[in-house]
């Protein structure tokens, strides 16, 4: 028996790469995941490219990312955003809270704050030496959001309840770096709000940043999204998929063993003739077929 929610008609979803680097079989889970919940729900699927980061991107890399994606049939419903077109949309969210008196500069080197701070979910918590003693020095700096010690709580989907208190787990952190890059926690939370996006399907690596974007969200006074992270796809070492542990690209050329290997990684149980068929016959029974309530927790 298929048990889902209610469809939500009103869904907006997206999938949003950076392009560092070839697609591989855990950015594909993250795909078909956000893309089949969105399609069950007749929702909207949108592809956002998080090029924000140009010294980390690869030359190539979005035209090879939509290529496969419309290789593997899987079809972005509007225009396909790049975040570094938009920079001036950061910049206005980030004078916003300037007004509010939330943000403030930061010289400290990552040496400095290593040596300083104690150890939180993301590496070393920032202890606030740059609010405490603000730097007379003329040098660049990173600017920083104040948290504080309000609980940070939400429903994830598939992982039920989750909490953070920032200024304990997580400490001030960057929204604008200082060689002038706008950090991604910035940029998602613009683009998800700009783009009306009412689901946030994305792999459990990025669970931690949750309470992070629901701060800046409320700050900002935006809407929440629904959020639900897919488990994480790791190689034989328990390191998860990525350019960095050499993840092998997608062969289009093998696209269909790959989509099916996907749909089981996230708990599906398409019948083994599905192999038989071509791309369109295995997305139509993954869209009527597709149960979040299979999906590994």
């Amino acid at each position: 028996m298929n048990i889902h929610p209610l469809i939500e008609k009103s869904y907006r979803g997206r999938f949003a790469p950076s392009p560092t680097g070839p697609l591989h079989f855990g950015s594909l889970v993250a795909a078909v995941g956000s893309y089949l919940d969105a399609k069950f729900n007749q929702g909207k699927w949108l592809v956002r490219i998080e090029d924000i980061d140009f010294q980390r991107e690869v030359p190539g890399a979005v035209s090879e990312f939509l290529f496969v994606l419309e290789s593997l049939g899987m079809e972005w419903d509007e225009e396909v955003v790049f975040q570094s077109r938009r920079l001036e949309a950061y910049q206005k969210a980030l004078d916003r809270l300037e007004k509010q008196n939330l943000i403030y500069p930061c010289t400290c080197s990552r040496k400095e704050i290593s040596d300083s701070s104690i150890i939180g979910l993301g590496g070393p918590i920032y202890p606030g030496t740059c609010l405490k003693n603000p730097s007379l020095s003329d040098k660049a700096c990173s600017l920083r959001i104040q948290t504080n010690e309000n609980e940070i709580q939400f429903q994830d989907i598939l992982r039920g309840s989750y909490a953070q208190e920032l200024k304990r787990e997580i400490g001030d952190f960057v929204l604008r770096r200082a060689d002038g890059i706008y950090a991604y926690q910035l940029a998602v939370v613009v683009d998800d709000a700009e783009q009306s996006i009412t689901h946030v399907v994305r792999g459990a690596d990025l669970l931690d940043s949750t309470p992070r974007q629901i701060f800046l969200q409320r700050s900002l006074g935006y809407s929440t999204p629904r959020y639900m992270h897919l488990p994480v796809v790791t190689n034989a070492a328990g390191e998860k998929l990525s350019k960095q542990t050499n993840a092998e690209p997608i062969d289009i050329a093998n696209a269909l063993p790959q989509l099916v290997k996907a749909l089981c990684f996230l708990g599906q149980k398409p019948p083994a003739v599905i192999l038989e068929g071509d791309i369109p016959s295995f997305w139509q029974w993954a869209r009527e077929n597709w149960q979040v309530n299979l999906i590994p927790r």
